[in-house]
């Protein structure tokens, strides 16, 4: 059995079109009744297909002209967790990955401007205990972003 049907991905390409359009308007644009888009809707956010319907922020519109991508290299590999949670607490820090290779996580973040990058890097991540050694990369913008197509 699929995870999605064709209804559940009609109902995601309409929510990915207008995260706010009603569920009245979803069921109006493909021809089936509210009922069921709320229903559908429900269990996919359920079922964690649909994470959450939430604001998208343009980060430079707000003031954060800067964004990183660093690597970060443990001291140990099990303390992992430990150093997640302290990367929790920064704000900037907007993604964090477990990843194979020369490190262990990998963070996007984002900053006003090169003082606040700086520190970010030297007065917050690298004290943070268990932390060997990071490496970054500057973004120079986005080329694009998106959902895997369905």
């Amino acid at each position: 059995m699929d995870i999605l049907d064709e209804f559940d991905i009609n109902i995601i390409k309409e929510l990915e079109k207008d995260g706010r359009m009603a569920f009245s308007a979803i069921a109006t644009n493909l021809k089936i009744s509210n009922t069921m888009v709320h229903q559908r809707i429900n269990r996919l956010l359920e079922n964690g297909i649909i994470t959450g319907i939430k604001p998208t922020l343009d980060e430079k519109k707000i003031g954060y002209d800067w964004g990183a991508f660093t690597g970060i290299t443990l001291k140990k590999d099990h303390d992992s967790a430990r150093v997640i949670d302290e990367l929790k607490k920064i704000p900037e820090i907007t993604e964090c990955y477990f990843i194979t290779g020369s490190y262990t996580l990998y963070i996007k973040m984002i900053a006003k401007d090169h003082e606040h990058m700086r520190k970010l890097l030297y007065e917050q991540i690298d004290n943070i205990p268990g932390i060997a050694k990071t490496d970054s990369l500057i973004e120079l913008g986005c080329a694009f972003k998106r959902n895997v197509s369905l």
